[in-house]
């Protein structure tokens, strides 16, 4: 990925996760790949909260890009093998990529979903378990 593209914000407080961290690398550069491509700004991933998510025992990194988003009715579809949006030019947007991103996820028993950006765009969110057992992480 080009540096200048991606801005990641990834707390050093953030409670350790029950991931392969090569299936993490692989799904989360899968999701990358198809924002930096799709999307017009720098592409950010962040992770945390809300709080939700981690009183359920899990941590968000989302993948948010300002792209021209998903319609709401193909946003499970975009997770299938070989898929392509109607507007993507012949050739582009059609492969393995999203369906293995989820397919690694789940796989660990993570979450995945589409969401939309506020302003514009598409935000892929996983959702790895908290690693149960792990030492909580101190401040700095």
């Amino acid at each position: 990925m080009p540096e200048a593209r991606v801005e990641v914000d990834v707390p050093e407080t953030l409670p350790p996760v029950l991931v392969d961290p090569g299936l993490l690398e692989r799904a989360l550069a899968n999701v990358l790949e198809n924002a930096v491509r799709h999307g017009g700004g720098p592409v950010r991933v962040v992770a945390g909260g809300p709080c939700e998510a981690i009183e359920e025992g899990r941590v968000e990194i989302q993948v948010v890009d300002d792209g021209p988003g998903v319609p709401d009715r193909d946003k499970d579809r975009i997770f299938g093998s070989f898929q392509r949006l109607g507007d993507a030019p012949k050739g582009a947007g059609v492969g393995p990529g999203l369906a293995v991103a989820r397919g690694f996820t789940e796989a660990m028993g993570g979450t995945r979903t589409a969401r939309d950006t506020p302003g514009g765009g598409l935000t892929m969110v996983f959702a790895p378990p908290i690693a149960q057992d792990a030492p909580a992480v101190q401040d700095r």
